[in-house]
């Protein structure tokens, strides 16, 4: 890939991360706080493992690009000091804007240039923020999909939920 079309790929790739903020906020606040333990199977993660996940590496990713080069994978333990979904909000909100305007800053050639990540994967720079986009989303989704059995509601992601607009059935309104 040459610069020129990292840039533009990566100014693409920005924007679309830009506009999937505010889905995760939704679903980091619908996350029901005294239910923070939840998970479906022992295998999965809990609610608030996957609160720090994304969180955590959405940073990560953004942070590894602007960096050509990735740190070592996150500690998303109590150590990490999210320990409610509002902390996560707040972490998000403040960290996540401001490493996609480090990327942004980079020219293309930063942008096309291989990157390594732990031996797992080398690709250029900007195909990671492709990847950061998907592993986001799935991880949102699994979170989202815990919010009914935990007792919360599921918020608009990309259009309506049933929980945010009522349904119609026989001419009644009923909202599931």
């Amino acid at each position: 890939m040459n610069p020129q079309h990292a840039k533009v790929v990566s100014e693409f790739l920005l924007g679309n991360l830009e506009i999937e903020i505010p889905a995760t906020i939704a679903v980091f606040r619908a996350v029901p706080g005294n239910r923070l333990e939840y998970r479906p199977d022992p295998v999965s993660k809990s609610a608030i493992g996957l609160l720090r996940h994304i969180t955590l590496d959405d940073e990560w990713f953004l942070n590894g690009v602007a960096d050509g080069a990735f740190a070592s994978v996150p500690d998303d333990t109590d150590t990490c000091e999210l320990m409610t979904s509002s902390d996560a909000v707040a972490r998000y909100q403040e960290r996540i804007p401001a490493a996609i305007e480090r990327v942004r800053a980079l020219p293309g050639e930063a942008l096309a240039k291989d990157v390594d990540l732990m031996g797992a994967f080398q690709m250029p720079a900007v195909q990671f923020l492709a990847m950061m986009l998907r592993h986001s989303a799935h991880h949102r989704g699994q979170l989202s999909a815990y919010l009914r059995a935990m007792g919360g509601k599921v918020p608009s992601i990309y259009g309506p939920s049933a929980d945010t607009m009522p349904a119609r059935t026989g001419g009644e309104t009923v909202t599931a």
